[in-house]
């Protein structure tokens, strides 16, 4: 449990950077990220590298006993490169090149682009790849923010038909597996085929899709040429990279393969007023964020790299980027920052050291205000910092990587899909998913969020809110594994080539759910359904589906006597999309018969359990007396009475429950 900060030398007077140092360490930080936007400082002219600022910059962190994430620069390629190459920029979906500007401006397809990000890389690598300061390399910074994985310039085109080849080999079996008999849309040729934009109508859902797992390669492979890089040059470092909240532009879990550490930047106000959430849940959470909104993307990022995984970049304060930007209330920075390390981060590093005056950014809070006076985020990271001194090594050392009780099935592939086709205006597959995780952590559950590829033996309960890709290895490897399974609407309702499957959906998931799909439905806002679940009735919107199925059970009727929820054996299947209290009420209950012990908590409280340590969370304005009922129990941090926007840790003898006192 480390804390860090991310740090612009190159935008202050250098009459700064020794006492910033001072200050950071003075404040517990440990970790201190730079460098990722600082090229055109490095490189001002081509060839000419000026490296003694940023020798100096390691020797002043490197004094105070720092360690150093080095990122590398190529999220902001300087004026002089964009005009030696203008072909690297991406290009919009009306074909017009990105402008220079801001950042994130460059094609991840663009050879010329590709050899340059290595060239910079390298030479950052060759100079401070052995430095005892460097702790670990970012790559780049938050691929695809600003809606850049998708590129249609000529260098996408090029590579585009590169990997329709390898991917199909004869263009027959392209046309065949996108349906191309439909429209008269068949090629000839695999030089004959674009990206999908610029149709008349809706373009081939078939093409897009691979459009997008084409992009999602194109970010990858990008990637690895740097990580290939600095594992060369820079050997026994760690390599991550940050990601993003709500971000499901390119296959996180794929792209994770070759880091050590994933890491994701959390703005939790920011996200609270950008994303899904109604307007009743924003006001609610406006000074604090939804609970598990930073909590989702915890147990994201940590089921990617081996259980390792930091916050690269952790809200301070305000922020400039939302469409509204409160300041968190007081209390939210530390309880934040002891929400990551409940979940199990290793490092929760702020962004940033200090406000800047200028540029785009000047309105994001920093830990110190302009003035270089320390601001309301800068206080509270030191009281973490004493907090953890308090806690002591032995208890730092309780919080083990483990495995939770449920866990939550999260597909890229599936978001795509639905992404592609909703079939309904509101039907957002990220907000369902989220729906269903909030809903298990509202009744006291760990969660683990992890991909199709995982091994499920460790689980009691698996839940698949939005598996619409139909994956016959998941099937199976559900089959074979003792937990009980909750399915989502949609389930299993595309194929690989986005055909609906020839069983009809739920597909390979048939054999477990006893359910085939024969008829969907979406409806406008304002239309709801009442089902009937264990004798009270919770709403359903948005989507239903009419089912034929052979279950056991029919859990759940729509108000006509349909079956809306039905169980078979120990897998439950929802033909609905639930509001959340209908979540809760269908996950309270197969948990229980799951042999969990859940308990719905009061608004605001949320429990996280690593090993032996109990991690009570209070996001409300009111104190809550909660603590374990075991007599092994014995409180490292606070205590019952968690005050409002505070936190208490509890050592356990040995697992417990834990009810409300």
């Amino acid at each position: 449990m480390k804390l860090g900060v991310c740090y612009y030398p190159e935008q202050w007077p250098e009459q700064f950077w020794a006492q910033d140092a001072r200050e950071m360490r003075e404040l517990g930080l440990r970790m201190v990220r730079i460098g990722e936007f600082a090229w055109s400082r490095i490189e001002p002219e081509p060839g000419r590298l000026e490296w003694d600022w940023l020798d100096r910059v390691f020797a002043i962190l490197h004094a105070e006993k720092l360690h150093i994430v080095l990122g590398t620069p190529t999220a902001t390629p300087p004026k002089w490169l964009v005009d030696r190459y203008p072909d690297m920029l991406a290009h919009d979906e009306h074909g017009r090149p990105r402008g220079f500007g801001s950042r994130r401006h460059y094609c991840f397809s663009s050879p010329a682009y590709r050899e340059q990000a290595a060239r910079i890389t390298e030479l950052l690598a060759q100079r401070y790849g052995q430095h005892p300061a460097l702790s670990a390399w970012q790559t780049d910074n938050e691929y695809g923010c600003h809606g850049t994985v998708l590129s249609y310039s000529q260098a996408a085109r090029t590579a585009f038909r590169r990997w329709l080849r390898l991917r199909y080999v004869t263009i027959q079996a392209l046309n065949e597996a996108w349906g191309n008999v439909f429209w008269s849309q068949d090629y000839n040729d695999f030089e004959q085929i674009d990206p999908p934009v610029g149709t008349v109508t809706e373009a081939n859902p078939a093409h897009r899709l691979d459009y997008q797992r084409f992009a999602s390669d194109e970010v990858i492979s990008f990637n690895r040429i740097q990580v290939e890089i600095l594992r060369n040059k820079s050997p026994g470092r760690d390599i991550l990279h940050n990601f993003m909240g709500f971000f499901t532009g390119f296959d996180h879990h794929r792209l994770s393969k070759d880091l050590d550490v994933a890491s994701w930047d959390s703005y939790p106000l920011g996200a609270t007023q950008n994303f899904f959430l109604n307007e009743k849940e924003k006001q609610l959470w406006a000074e604090t964020g939804h609970p598990d909104v930073p909590a989702f993307h915890h147990d994201l990022y940590r089921g990617m790299c081996g259980g390792r995984w930091w916050v690269m970049e952790q809200q301070p304060g305000p922020v400039n980027w939302a469409h509204w930007n409160p300041a968190p209330a007081e209390g939210m920075v530390r309880l934040w920052t002891w929400q990551a390390f409940a979940h199990g981060a290793e490092v929760v590093s702020y962004f940033r050291w200090r406000q800047v005056p200028f540029a785009q950014e000047q309105m994001h809070a920093g830990l110190q205000r302009p003035d270089r006076i320390v601001d309301q985020g800068g206080l509270e990271a030191g009281q973490v910092d004493e907090d953890l001194r308090g806690l002591g090594p032995h208890a730092l050392a309780e919080n083990p990587k483990h495995h939770a009780d449920v866990a939550l099935v999260f597909d890229y592939q599936s978001i795509w899909m639905s992404d592609i086709q909703p079939q309904g205006a509101d039907f957002n597959a990220m907000e369902l998913c989220f729906r269903a995780y909030s809903a298990l952590r509202q009744i006291g559950l760990n969660v683990d969020v992890v991909s199709p590829e995982s091994d499920f033996t460790h689980y009691s309960m698996v839940v698949l809110p939005v598996q619409m890709r139909n994956d016959e290895a998941l099937a199976a490897k559900l089959q074979s594994t003792g937990a009980r399974l909750v399915f989502g609407p949609r389930s299993g309702s595309k194929s690989e080539d986005f055909h609906i499957p020839s069983q009809l959906p739920p597909g390979a998931f048939n054999v477990l759910t006893g359910v085939r799909v024969t008829r969907v439905s979406s409806w406008p806002p304002g239309i709801t359904w009442a089902i009937s679940l264990g004798g009270r009735l919770v709403a359903a919107s948005r989507w239903r589906e009419d089912i034929e199925c052979d279950a056991d059970d029919v859990v759940g009727r729509f108000q006509d006597g349909k079956p809306a929820i039905v169980e078979k054996g120990r897998c439950l299947y929802v033909a609905a999309w639930l509001e959340s209290e209908g979540w809760m009420h269908v996950l309270l209950d197969a948990s229980r018969k799951a042999g969990l012990d859940p308990h719905v908590l009061p608004e605001g409280l949320r429990l996280t359990r690593r090993g032996p340590l109990q991690y009570i969370l209070n996001f409300s304005n009111s104190p809550m007396t909660y603590g374990p009922s075991t007599e092994n129990a014995h409180c490292l941090l606070g205590s019952r009475e968690v005050p409002p926007r505070g936190v208490s840790i509890w050592s356990l003898g040995q697992k417990a429950s834990t009810t409300n006192n």
